[in-house]
């Protein structure tokens, strides 16, 4: 029954496309450095890992600026992150990106291009913008657009919304210059590589990386630390992201006790959610992922409430040689 609302659907955008590809709806180049991350799934694949990735890598060599959407803050236009924010006011993802690197600027726009001319006005020459969640955004055209899938679940096998997971059609991979692959399995060998890239129908001067989750070995919060390994009384894992099965399974692969409370990516959490976390918890602690602990953390007691890092890593260490080569390119180009 939904298939007919895909076909609309696909239809709408697929003519949205054709308007900017013929230039009738204009792309706006950005005058700084930039890179854009992006998907054409509807979460899920690692965005904010890769961004996480990018400003620790370029961070100590320039000004970085994030510029997000803000997904479900409470406030509206643009927005210029400082002390006075939360999570609520400028959205999770770019609160933690604020929290974990102080060292960089963070602004929240619905328009990427109002938040891009508000960066111009405050920043140095030399700033890279980093564009989270830009891949639909067409308005603005990045130096760089990076394109994430996961390795288990690849936008080539997927469907338009509502059939499927997409945002867009399969053919939106033809705009990004890399393709990341998340995600994938630890032991991923050249063969499964060749086959997994086999439908990508590639152009030319497009790359492809292969990434992996690794996952800290202390769970975190503000006033100490734990080392996961030594973990021996049950837990509660709460996450509020849109794929926490990897999570999930890592935890299980730890043979640790925990009850997991899934909640919708993004979610708001309310007092009534506080009151049936305490209620299962009792007198254990409370285990999230970074995103969620940003939101989580003003309505619990930060001494019973941990987070677990997570990083990327590349497959194979030379991927990650020519991967860094090509972002730093980008940074400093102009």
């Amino acid at each position: 029954m939904l298939y007919p609302f895909g076909l609309i659907y696909g239809l709408i955008l697929k003519i949205r496309n054709r308007l900017f590809d013929i230039g009738i709806l204009k792309e706006a180049p950005i005058s700084m450095p930039s890179i854009g991350v992006g998907n054409l799934s509807s979460g899920g694949t690692g965005k904010s890992v890769v961004v996480d990735y990018l400003i620790t890598l370029l961070k100590h060599q320039q000004p970085v600026v994030v510029l997000s959407r803000g997904y479900k803050r409470t406030t509206q236009g643009v927005v210029i992150a400082s002390a006075q924010s939360t999570a609520k006011t400028i959205g999770d993802e770019p609160f933690q990106f604020m929290n974990k690197h102080p060292e960089i600027s963070v602004v929240v726009a619905e328009k990427r291009i109002l938040g891009i001319h508000k960066i111009e006005e405050f920043s140095e020459p030399n700033t890279v913008i980093l564009l989270d969640d830009v891949m639909q955004h067409r308005y603005v055209k990045p130096s760089l657009m990076i394109l994430t899938t996961t390795f288990n679940a690849p936008f080539f096998l997927d469907q338009i919304l509502p059939v499927g997971n997409l945002r867009e059609s399969r053919q939106g991979a033809k705009r990004a210059d890399i393709i990341l692959v998340t995600k994938c399995p630890k032991n991923l060998n050249q063969q499964q590589i060749k086959q997994f890239c086999e439908p990508l129908i590639l152009r030319k001067d497009q790359q492809v990386f292969f990434t992996k989750i690794q996952y800290s070995k202390h769970l975190l919060n503000p006033k100490r630390n734990q080392l996961l390994d030594e973990m021996s009384k049950p837990f509660v894992l709460v996450t509020g992201i849109a794929d926490p099965k990897p999570l999930v399974a890592f935890l299980k692969e730890k043979k640790l006790l925990f009850k997991h409370l899934n909640f919708p990516d993004h979610h708001n959490f309310s007092s009534s959610d506080i009151e049936r976390i305490q209620k299962i918890r009792k007198n254990g602690i409370v285990v999230t992922t970074e995103k969620d602990f940003t939101r989580l953390s003003p309505l619990m007691n930060s001494l019973d409430l941990y987070y677990l890092p997570i990083t990327m890593e590349y497959i194979n260490p030379k991927e990650q040689i020519l991967f860094d080569q090509t972002i730093r390119k980008v940074a400093t180009r102009f």
